[in-house]
């Protein structure tokens, strides 16, 4: 690698990382706040919080990275060129794919980071996400219920609570219990308090009454009590094994699934994967559209407005047509195959226009060696 190649790579991944890092902080802040009602009038920690809210980096990144890759390229070719560094290279005789190598190893790098993503981590993160969701929503009852609002814990178990105070008790609570069908409970009390311990969740209740009703003998009986604890035991009723979703799965789970599922089910599973696989060829493209529009023709030492703006209005229709065959192949698992081709089909005329181009402008003289 010559000391160009170096200066050029440099300059793209320190802005590469930069804009990934910031575009990723913006999502990421706007996906935790949707956690942060847990926190606060929930009452979980601060610790599941934080893990939950690092869970969920991963679902994103795998967008994020190749934006960030397309905006890099286009910043620096485009500040070279404004301060004339690009006219003294090809000045110099440097070639268009002289120009654009440590571009491509950068997109190389950026390739290796999503195929980590799409391979290990985001199937991993999602797992991992879907597994503590599951836990609280079977172990932390309080997690999931809303003020004057009925909260259907399970088909058996059903939950009002009508406020809460600032010492986060529950004022108001209804319970409707109906896992003995036989005897059906209702229990009202005036306030209460949900407390997580390792068999379940258990509802501390103070100055309120049990009604049970027996279905086989008609009779309703009420115990009115000053404290009473009910253990809700949801573990009791979730399944023992939770089935995992497409966005759960590894890839050889995606393109060799069970048997026994259903075709329908195989056939998302498959195009899971094929999307996975795919995603990270299309940083290639990415990158390829600013310098297949900067890089040719003629330089104006006005500026290349008109050649930013076409990198961004070519990058937005790639975009666009990818998530189009993306939806396509959804309903139509022939159109598979799509997917691939229109994420390598901005490399593809990339390369043809930097070769034509370089040749028509006479770029193609040797290049001096350069240390």
């Amino acid at each position: 690698m010559t000391s160009l190649d170096r200066y050029i790579l440099r300059q793209c991944l320190t802005m590469m990382i930069f804009v990934t890092a910031a575009l990723s902080a913006a999502v990421w802040l706007a996906q935790s706040l949707r956690l942060v009602d847990l926190i606060v009038n929930r009452g979980l920690s601060v610790a599941l919080f934080s893990y939950m809210a690092l869970l969920i980096l991963p679902r994103f990144l795998d967008v994020v990275l190749p934006i960030g890759s397309f905006i890099a390229v286009l910043f620096v070719f485009n500040r070279l060129t404004s301060e004339s560094e690009l006219v003294v290279m090809r000045a110099a005789g440097l070639s268009p794919f002289v120009l654009a190598r440590p571009v491509f190893i950068l997109a190389g790098l950026a390739f290796l980071v999503l195929m980590s993503l799409s391979a290990y981590f985001l199937p991993a993160s999602n797992r991992e996400f879907k597994d503590l969701q599951f836990e609280i929503r079977n172990r932390f009852v309080s997690a999931l219920l809303q003020e004057g609002t009925f909260t259907t814990i399970s088909d058996k178990l059903t939950i009002y609570i009508g406020g809460r105070n600032e010492r986060g008790e529950v004022i108001g609570l209804l319970i409707n219990d109906d896992r003995d069908p036989q005897q059906p409970v209702t229990i009202l009390a005036e306030q209460g308090v949900f407390a997580n311990t390792a068999e379940g969740s258990r509802v501390i209740m103070v100055n309120g009454s049990r009604q049970r009703f027996d279905r086989a003998t008609g009779k309703l009986s009420v115990l009115t009590f000053e404290r009473y604890t009910l253990d809700l035991a949801m573990m009791r009723d979730a399944p023992l094994v939770r089935f995992r979703d497409g966005q759960e799965r590894f890839l050889g789970e995606l393109f060799w699934p069970p048997a026994d599922l259903d075709p329908a089910t195989r056939e998302s599973f498959l195009l899971e994967g094929h999307q996975r696989l795919a995603l990270p060829l299309s940083v290639f493209s990415f990158v390829m559209i600013p310098l297949a529009c900067l890089l040719p023709g003629e330089l104006n030492r006005r500026g290349q407005l008109s050649r930013v703006l076409l990198a961004v209005g070519l990058a937005l229709i790639f975009q666009a047509l990818d998530l189009a065959v993306k939806n396509l192949a959804g309903r139509h698992p022939a159109a598979i195959p799509l997917i691939y081709l229109t994420d390598l089909l901005p490399l593809t005329v990339g390369f043809g226009i930097l070769l034509f181009g370089g040749i028509k402008i006479g770029f193609w003289r040797p290049a001096p060696a350069m240390q």
